[in-house]
């Protein structure tokens, strides 16, 4: 216990000397980078996917819901595809038990480059009722999907409630992930990590679908369809290609933005590839493990998350599990 204790402060120090003390973030709200662009209505820049009368449009095409029942879940896409820019959503889940349930916001190009595509993904995985929606970040390059490098984090908000923004920022330098204005990951390109950083155009996605097989404790939950239909509401739908790198893109990113993203991992990062030392004995190239890593246990999940978010101590769940 002692020893924990010391690792803990050790490790928070590190991140941050103001973690003990913080609050989401300290309720630090990071300008985003400048969006010129106006949020599009759904007929302007998306088209459906899948999923027939399980896409609504609401508002005059300003609100999209997509819904999951036993017959289908459904999806929507960017008409066109973008070579870097500042891509994001006001999304609202769907609440009671959503165990199995996968809402998907995400940039790719498998549909034209099958054996070299690249991805960038905000993927939410459903929860038994009582538990907590998780988020997953992901990012893929030149077809390198046995190599994953996924992040999950709790959330500081309860995501069935109201809306919130995630957005991707993403340049031929970094991308970055954000949640409500605060950025929650970094990745910046560099030699080593190679063409596995993504670099071709890419379309935008929005998806609903069964999960059942592992986004629940990996697979111990499934979709229970007594609770269909399960509804994911998304608006504000935003789409600016070219970013304007010299009014706050966000290539650098500011010391206050990178202060309030380490604020928010240290405290609410649940489990992270680069600590994973079960499947990567060897680190990514990317990879930086400082003294931060006593908080993760070999197979890269968090220690304890809850007792970071709370203060007081909660069973842990498997590493694959959204509980």
């Amino acid at each position: 216990m002692a020893c924990r204790s010391v690792l803990a402060v050790v490790v928070l120090l590190a991140s941050s000397s103001c973690l003990a003390a913080s609050s989401v973030a300290d309720k630090v709200l990071i300008p985003r980078p400048a969006t010129a662009a106006p949020a599009l209505a759904f007929g302007e820049g998306y088209t459906q996917l899948f999923g027939d009368s399980n896409l609504r449009l609401h508002g005059d095409g300003k609100r999209v819901h997509i819904s999951l029942d036993e017959r289908t879940g459904s999806g929507f896409a960017s008409q066109g595809a973008h070579l870097h820019g500042f891509f994001g959503a006001s999304i609202k889940l769907p609440s009671d038990h959503t165990a199995g349930v996968v809402v998907a916001f995400y940039m790719s190009n498998g549909d034209v480059y099958e054996k070299t595509h690249d991805e960038l993904d905000f993927e939410f995985l459903g929860n038994v009722r009582g538990r907590e929606w998780r988020v997953q970040t992901n990012v893929y390059g030149d077809g390198s999907t046995a190599v994953g490098r996924e992040e999950r984090y709790g959330l500081w908000f309860d995501p069935t409630k109201d809306f919130h923004r995630y957005a991707i920022l993403w340049t031929n330098r970094t991308i970055v992930f954000y949640i409500d204005e605060t950025p929650i990951r970094e990745v910046v390109r560099s030699e080593r990590m190679g063409a596995q950083f993504p670099s071709k155009p890419m379309s935008l996605y929005a998806t609903i679908w069964d999960g059942s097989s592992w986004a629940t404790s990996g697979g111990r939950y499934k979709v229970d369809y007594k609770y269909a239909p399960y509804v994911a509401q998304f608006t504000d739908l935003l789409l600016q290609p070219e970013p304007d790198h010299g009014a706050g893109a966000g290539e650098t990113m500011s010391p206050a933005r990178r202060a309030a993203m380490e604020r928010v991992r240290a405290r609410y990062m649940t489990y992270g590839y680069c600590y994973d030392r079960a499947r990567y004995p060897a680190s990514l190239p990317e990879c930086r493990v400082g003294a931060e890593a006593a908080m993760y246990l070999p197979s890269g999940e968090a220690r304890s998350w809850d007792r970071r978010r709370h203060g007081k101590r909660h069973r842990r769940a498997g590493a694959d599990s959204a509980l």
